[in-house]
């Protein structure tokens, strides 16, 4: 299949084509105008000609049916298209047309919920079929023991939380990451488990949930939350370089 070449900047006398079939008023003057304002920039040829992409074309739909329809003076809906820039989208509901809104918090399918951290599946592990499933050398899960990544429990054996740990050092190990590389996360994950226990204690001792449901416990919910916190700073730490 032949790749589709990417489309072609549109001249000012097809975009305003476009655009009347909505706003059969609006004039080259009208387009050159909100340029002039700064509210469209389109790209110009080696000739200087100008040549406006869909983005273009849809900040003109954006600015004139607020000015047409809602009478928004040229300041709010430049700082509408500002906001747009940024990140924020306009109202799912186009009829009531308000300024564009922080977008609502997508589910991160790599991060568990409340129910996948109190669910237990009582699967116990020997050491020797941690390393058969995992493919990791005995002596590097012996390693994650003695860093403290691995723990068994009171019968030597490992249950599904340890195997996920198992998997995730194995596929570090292919980038040179080695268990005593790995120590930080179970002193973080500590810290975390011990903030956890010093909000939920007193709240179990009182009787209280935190606002929640009474008779359910908080701890889930609480460890989701910190879990979300630690990848959202994660993530900002990368976005920031």
């Amino acid at each position: 299949m032949t790749p589709r070449k990417p489309r072609q900047g549109l001249t000012i006398g097809a975009v305003l084509a476009n655009l009347q079939q909505e706003f059969p008023d609006v004039t080259i003057s009208k387009i050159r105008f909100l340029e002039s304002e700064g509210l469209v920039t389109p790209a110009r040829t080696g000739s200087g000609y100008r040549t406006y992409a869909d983005r273009d074309i849809e900040r003109l739909h954006y600015i004139l049916r607020a000015q047409r329809d809602h009478y928004w003076p040229l300041k709010v809906i430049r700082d509408a298209l500002d906001a747009m820039e940024r990140g924020l989208t306009p109202d799912p509901d186009q009829t009531a047309f308000s300024a564009p809104r922080v977008p609502a918090p997508s589910l991160d399918p790599d991060l568990p919920s409340a129910s996948d951290l109190a669910r237990s599946t009582g699967l116990r592990l020997t050491r020797r079929e941690v390393v058969e499933e995992t493919g990791l050398p005995e002596s590097t899960v012996e390693a994650l023991e003695n860093f403290g990544l691995l723990r068994a429990d009171a019968s030597g054996h490992f249950g599904e939380p340890a195997l996920a740990i198992a998997r995730a050092a194995a596929g570090l190990a292919g980038y040179g990451i080695e268990p005593r590389h790995l120590r930080p996360f179970r002193t973080a994950a500590d810290r975390e488990i011990g903030l956890v226990q010093q909000v939920v204690t007193p709240l179990r001792a009182s009787g209280k949930r935190g606002g929640r449901e009474a008779g359910v416990d908080p701890t889930p919910d609480i460890l989701r939350l910190c879990i979300a916190l630690h990848t959202a700073v994660v993530r900002d730490g990368l976005a920031r370089g």
